[in-house]
């Protein structure tokens, strides 16, 4: 049984403790032969501690916010590759819907003029057939609803409303033939806008990672004093004023 008045049992359950608490800083404890005590080698353990306080700092350096500043040909690239991706990467994200917004509605004019295109092609192909050809010319006579440019007719009245409205076969032909240019010119103008959307997409990547960090505030100023003004050929100097702008 252990006395309180024990000291030596008492001092050495104190080094024991104290050896554990150390134990996970790497501390080596040693037994003088002479004194019959612990010394206590601290040296590996503050090195442990020296090194375990640089990788801190060092993480702690690698998770500092930096400036944010987009790279611009990769801006470019990606959104060459996926259009509108270049403002998500320059952080631009209102601008998407103007770019979406736009490639949209490049679509439905490709769309809408490429149908009317189509369909006033058939039919200007259909009435050439119908006045080279006398047999089709005979079947389109006997029923008129086979022929394609009998349908186009607005109103739907037939050989009457051409006669008409139009002036007869030939009349509507040209006419057919000029609404086939007309949309096919509108079809290929919608796909030239739709390119030069994309383009334009590209270009407004590009120039906004490059200007992100340019400073465009208001702050001028411009400072007007007299100076001299060095003439050449023997005239003598003379007064004038001089502007000076600073850009901030």
């Amino acid at each position: 049984m252990i006395k309180f008045n024990d000291i030596p049992v008492i001092k050495n359950i104190n080094i024991f403790f104290l050896f554990l608490c150390l134990l996970p800083f790497g501390v080596r404890a040693e037994l003088l032969p002479d004194s019959g005590k612990f010394a206590i080698d601290t040296l590996k353990a503050e090195r442990k501690i020296k090194v375990f306080s640089g990788q801190l700092a060092h993480i702690q350096d690698s998770v500092k916010l930096k400036p944010f500043k987009p790279d611009p040909m990769k801006s470019v690239w990606m959104g060459a590759i996926i259009p509108g991706y270049g403002q998500i990467l320059n952080k631009k994200y209102w601008k998407l819907p103007i770019v979406y917004g736009g490639f949209l509605g490049c679509i439905y004019a490709i769309t809408w003029n490429n149908g009317k295109y189509t369909t006033y092609k058939n039919a200007y192909q259909d009435i050439l057939e119908y006045q080279s050809n006398p047999y089709y010319q005979a079947d389109v006579n006997k029923n008129p609803n086979i022929a394609t440019f009998i349908q186009i007719v607005p109103g739907g009245g037939g050989f009457e409303s051409i006669n008409k409205f139009y002036g007869g076969i030939t009349t509507f032909s040209n006419t057919l033939k000029s609404k086939q240019d007309v949309f096919r010119r509108s079809q290929d103008l919608s796909i030239i806008l739709t390119i030069g959307m994309y383009a334009l997409t590209l270009v407004d990547a590009y120039v906004d990672a490059q200007l992100y960090d340019f400073d465009i505030s208001p702050n001028l100023s411009m400072h007007l004093q007299p100076t001299l003004l060095d003439n050449s050929f023997g005239v003598k100097n003379t007064l004038g004023m001089q502007c000076c702008i600073n850009l901030k």
